[in-house]
């Protein structure tokens, strides 16, 4: 099977050597994706709802240039710096997946690669149809 690679331009993949997304055959795996925009500059400062809300955008937008589509994605993996806001963190993933309902985990880490970043969210998509470009 052909492996596809996704790039974001991310200061980081380069550095550390990764994709944002790649793709073998129906499976779309998505690497952690923190609230950083097309120039990697932080969206929602200090704003866990905001910047939550900004990754599963930008992790649709990666899983439809991969092919796939929101409903394909089967699961999450969300790493927060403070549990304690699960709430609003979960408000806004429900926001993505009320009838989606993929599996997630939601797991307090002691931080992420820079300080300002508040989640962290993965993502894997299992293509169930052909999506044609």
């Amino acid at each position: 099977m052909r492996r596809q690679k996704y790039s974001s331009n991310s200061k980081w993949e380069d550095i550390v050597g990764y994709s944002r997304a790649i793709r073998i055959g129906n499976i779309i795996e998505l690497s952690g994706t923190v609230a950083v925009d097309d120039a990697n500059k932080l969206v929602g400062d200090g704003n866990v709802y905001e910047q939550t809300k900004f990754i599963i955008s930008k992790i649709i937008q990666y899983i439809e240039k991969a092919g796939g589509k929101k409903e394909d994605i089967v699961r999450t993996r969300l790493f927060v710096t403070d549990i304690t806001k699960w709430e609003e963190i979960g408000r806004a993933h429900g926001e993505y997946f009320k009838d989606i309902k993929p599996v997630t985990t939601m797991v307090e880490v002691k931080s992420l690669i820079s300080k300002e970043y508040l989640v962290e969210i993965e993502a894997t998509a299992i293509v169930t149809e052909i999506q044609l470009h």
